[in-house]
C-alpha cells in the first residue's frame, strides 16, 4: 500500500495543519501582548518622566515667578536626552513656552485642551506635531501658584517615536516565525515517523488479514504497536488462532461423531439382518435385541447432544421442571452400563443411599447424569470401583460420581469441561466420544441455577459432583 492511500495520510495531514493553525494563532495573540506590553512600558516611562518635569516646572515658577529658567531649559534637554522625548510646555492660552525645537512651536490645539482638561491623555496620538507619523504621546493639564494671583494653567506634553515599538514588534514577530518554522519542522519530523510506523502496520494488518480470509494462518499480526492498536492485533491473533484451532477441532469432531454414529448404526444394521435372515436364533434374540435397544440409546444420547448443544447456542433450550428422584435417576443411568461394568469387573458403592428428591428437567438431568456416568465407567481402573454419594445441604442437592484410576492432571482440569475438549488421546485414555458430554453437562446444570465440579487426585481418582437447588425455580439470578 502507498503511504498516501494510508488512511493515516489524511489524518497526518490534518494534525500538520492543527500545528500550523495553532502555532499561527498562538503567534498573534502573544505578538499582540508583548507589543501591547512594550508599548505599555514606554508609555509609563513617559509619563514617569512627564510628571518629573511638570512638578520641576512648578517648583522653578514657585521660586523665580516665571516658567522658562536656565534650570527647566537644561532639565528639558537632561529628559529629552535621557527619555528619548520630544517635550513641549504651553500656558493657559495655549501659547507654546518651551519647544523640543524651533520649528515645532504650534499653538496647543483645542482637540488637546479639552482631552487634558478631563484627565491625563496616554496613548498614541495621530495628530502629533509631526504630520507623518502617529507618536506616543503623554499630555497633563497642572496650576501654577504664586501669591495671592489666581492659578495658572499650564500643560506639559511629551512625544515619542512609534519607532521602537515597530521595530519591537517586528522583531518579535522574525523570532517567532523562527520558533514557529522549527516547531512545524519537528512537528513533521515527529509525525511522519509516527504515521509512517502506522501506515507500515497498516499494510501489514491488511495484508496478513486477507491471508486469514483465504484460511492461511501461517502469519501474525506485529504487536509492536503500543495502546489500542497493540491490544487490536493481539486481540485477533488470539482470534485467528481460536478459528485455526476450531478448523481443527471440527475437523476432528467430524471425524468422531463419524465413529460415534457408525458404529452403533453397525452394530444395529447387523444385528437386525441376522435376526431378519435367521442366523441368530429365536432363544438369542432376545439377548440381541437388548444390545440393539442400547445402541439405539447410545445414539439418541449422541444426537441429543449435538441437538442441544445448538439449542444452548441459540438459547432456545427451555427446561420442563418437575420433581424428580435423583436416586433413581442415578441408578436407572448405571443399569444403562450394566454389560460395561461387568466386563472390567467393577465394584459399585453407595447407591443404595435414601431417596433425594429435587425440581428438575429429568431428561436434561439424566443427560448430566448418563455423561458424567460414561466418563467414570470409560476412565476407571480394571477392576476398581464406582462410588456415589447423595446429599442435602441448606436447600442444595450435590449428587457425587467418583471412579478410582488414572484421575488428571492439573492442566486437564482447568480444560475438561471445555467444548470438543477430550483427554490425551495419544496416550488412549479417550479415543471415543465427541468431547461434548462435560460443557453440555455444565451448561444444563447452569439452566438448573447449580455448579459442576470436579476434584481429583492423579493416580488416584476423579470426582465430578452435581450441585443444584432443591427448587430452581425459586432461585432469584
Amino acid at each position: 500500500m502507498k503511504e498516501k492511500e494510508s488512511s493515516y495520510y489524511k489524518l497526518f495531514i490534518f494534525a500538520l495543519g492543527v500545528v500550523i493553525c495553532v502555532l499561527l494563532g498562538m503567534g498573534i495573540i502573544m505578538i499582540s501582548i508583548f507589543s501591547a506590553v512594550y508599548k505599555n512600558t514606554k508609555l509609563e516611562e513617559m509619563k514617569t518622566a512627564g510628571d518629573l518635569f511638570s512638578s520641576c516646572v512648578k517648583a522653578s515658577y514657585d521660586a523665580n515667578g516665571y516658567i522658562t529658567t536656565e534650570a527647566v531649559l537644561e532639565l528639558q534637554d537632561q529628559f529629552m536626552n535621557e527619555y528619548g522625548a520630544d517635550i513641549f510646555l504651553y500656558d493657559g492660552y495655549g501659547n507654546c513656552v518651551l519647544a523640543a525645537n524651533d520649528s515645532s512651536r504650534d499653538h496647543l490645539s483645542d482637540e488637546l485642551k479639552d482631552l487634558l482638561s478631563g484627565d491625563d491623555y496616554l496613548d498614541v496620538y495621530s495628530k502629533a506635531y509631526a504630520k507623518d507619523q502617529p507618536k506616543l504621546l503623554y499630555g497633563t493639564m497642572f496650576y501654577l501658584r504664586t501669591g495671592l494671583v489666581d492659578p495658572q494653567k499650564a500643560y506639559v506634553l511629551l512625544y515619542r517615536s512609534t519607532e521602537d515599538i515597530s521595530s519591537f514588534t517586528v522583531m518579535t514577530v522574525l523570532v517567532y516565525t523562527a520558533f514557529a518554522m522549527i516547531c512545524i519542522f519537528l512537528s513533521y519530523l515527529i509525525l511522519k515517523r509516527r504515521i509512517r510506523r502506522h501506515s507500515n502496520f497498516e499494510s501489514e494488518f491488511m495484508r496478513i488479514t486477507e491471508k486469514y480470509s483465504k484460511g492461511d494462518f501461517s502469519e501474525t499480526i506485529p504487536t509492536n504497536m503500543n495502546g489500542r492498536l497493540k491490544e487490536l492485533a493481539d486481540r485477533i491473533n488470539s482470534l485467528a488462532s481460536d478459528i485455526e484451532s476450531s478448523e481443527d477441532t471440527s475437523k476432528t469432531f467430524i471425524a468422531n461423531v463419524s465413529h460415534e454414529l457408525r458404529t452403533p448404526m453397525t452394530t444395529i444394521g447387523g444385528f437386525v439382518d441376522a435376526i431378519l435372515d435367521g442366523t441368530i436364533k429365536k432363544s438369542q434374540q432376545q439377548e440381541y435385541l437388548i444390545i440393539v435397544s442400547n445402541e439405539i440409546k447410545r445414539l439418541r444420547i449422541v444426537i441429543s447432544s449435538m441437538l442441544n448443544m445448538t439449542r444452548f447456542e441459540s438459547g432456545t433450550l427451555s427446561p420442563n421442571f418437575r420433581e424428580t428422584n435423583l436416586t433413581d435417576l442415578v441408578i436407572q443411568t448405571v443399569l444403562m452400563f450394566e454389560k460395561r461394568i461387568e466386563d472390567k469387573g467393577l465394584s459399585v458403592e453407595e447407591l443404595d443411599s435414601s431417596r433425594l428428591m429435587a425440581v428438575v428437567d429429568a431428561d436434561l438431568m439424566q443427560q448430566v447424569i448418563y455423561n458424567l456416568v460414561e466418563n467414570a465407567v470409560k476412565f476407571v481402573n480394571e477392576g476398581g470401583t464406582l462410588s456415589f454419594s447423595f446429599e442435602e445441604v441448606d436447600g442444595i442437592c450435590m449428587i457425587g460420581i467418583r471412579n478410582t484410576g488414572e484421575g488428571l492432571k492439573n492442566t486437564e482440569i482447568q480444560q475438561v469441561f471445555d467444548r470438543f475438549y477430550k483427554t490425551d488421546s495419544s496416550r488412549g485414555k479417550d479415543i471415543t466420544g465427541l468431547g461434548l458430554g462435560l460443557s453440555i453437562s455444565r451448561k444444563i446444570v447452569h439452566l438448573h441455577n447449580g455448579h459442576i465440579v470436579v476434584k481429583s487426585v492423579y493416580g488416584e481418582y476423579t470426582e465430578f459432583q452435581i450441585q443444584i437447588p432443591k427448587d430452581p425455580r425459586n432461585v432469584k439470578e
